[in-house]
């Protein structure tokens, strides 16, 4: 076991043990060692709520120790996220977010979107459970570049499909590429392609540099990356 993989099993620990100094000082101790707050997250918190979620979902966690983990972990996140430096004075790029219902969906998203406004983009993001009129409607009339969908359960996936679906019907979304993430993308292959999105990532730093490194592509309105329009396209 390496340090990196030390100071994550010393990090889960204090987490669903619901340890608040000891997780502080972690932090603070990767911090001292070089850490910016960007290593932080995706280095240390992302791959602990990875565990976390892999273990409450296997029934290995009990509901106290998973709600001190993500609670707690949602602070430090906050509190990292403060220190996080925006690059440059922005990109332009609009995003609107949105995550599956849970409280860990939103904190699983609230990682790619700080990564994200800290990279230039000017993000608008509504967490879960809004109602799929609701989404249509303002990708409709606001036309953001991108949608972000995160998911990490199963669960999510009708309401996600649907969004696309619905927004490919009624072509709401000419000029927004439609991106997905998280954990259920990652244990399906070819999911995030089969029910129709234009680009996924496996974590919020790969997503962050997809966006940033597709960007040239997006001058092209209907220009998409994956998904089944562009399967469609070509073989039209």
């Amino acid at each position: 076991m390496n340090n990196q993989e030390v100071l994550i099993e010393r990090f889960f620990e204090c987490l669903i043990s619901g340890d608040r100094p000891t997780a502080r000082a972690i932090v603070a101790e990767a911090g001292k060692g070089g850490a910016t707050a960007q290593t932080l997250i995706t280095d240390l918190f992302w791959p602990t709520y990875e565990m976390i979620e892999r273990l409450h979902r296997n029934d290995q966690l009990t509901k106290l120790s998973y709600h001190f983990a993500t609670r707690l972990l949602r602070v430090l996140t906050d509190q990292t996220s403060q220190k996080l430096r925006l690059v440059g004075n922005g990109n332009g790029r609009t995003i609107l977010a949105l995550s599956g219902p849970s409280d860990a969906d939103d904190l699983g998203a609230q990682m790619a979107v700080d990564l994200l406004e800290a990279a230039g983009f000017q993000i608008t993001f509504a967490g879960g459970g809004v109602p799929t009129d609701e989404v249509m409607s303002y990708v409709n009339n606001n036309q953001p570049d991108v949608l972000l969908m995160f998911a990490s359960a199963p669960s999510d996936l009708p309401e996600i499909r649907a969004v696309i679906d619905a927004l490919d019907e009624i072509g709401a979304a000419r000029k927004t590429q439609l991106v997905v993430g998280g954990g259920v993308f990652n244990r399906a292959d070819g999911l995030a392609e089969e029910i129709g999105a234009d680009l996924w990532a496996s974590n919020p730093l790969d997503l962050v540099d997809s966006l940033i490194h597709d960007a040239d592509r997006r001058a092209i309105p209907e220009q998409r990356t994956v998904g089944q329009k562009k399967k469609l396209r070509d073989a039209a």
